[in-house]
């Protein structure tokens, strides 16, 4: 995502999900974000999940079929992910596991 000056490695090519993230020095994005990993849960309705909570990154649209907002959460920042278009290649197909 080179216009938010953000490099992504996609979740999809570690083992174990994780997407790595790097910010160019400039990068428009909280010193939060940029110093302390975070997570990132999908919801299905970011405005309600929103609501209450100490907004660090207000929600935005980086790219087209996702919506993001960024939330403090005990000193740590969480990323909250709508995906408006329920096919976006990004999205994690949910598998359960039988034990």
């Amino acid at each position: 995502m080179k216009h938010l000056k953000l490099f992504v490695v996609s979740h999809e090519k570690s083992e174990f999900g994780v997407e790595w993230m790097r910010f160019e020095a400039d990068a428009a994005v909280p010193d939060l974000v940029r110093q302390v990993p975070h997570v990132a849960f999908e919801v299905a309705d970011l405005a309600s999940d929103l609501a209450g909570r100490e907004i660090l990154i207000p929600p935005n649209s980086p790219s087209d079929g996702v919506r993001v907002a960024f939330i403090v959460e005990n000193g740590a920042p969480i990323e909250l992910l709508e995906f408006t278009d329920p096919n976006h290649p990004a999205r994690r197909q949910q598998t359960k596991t039988l034990i």
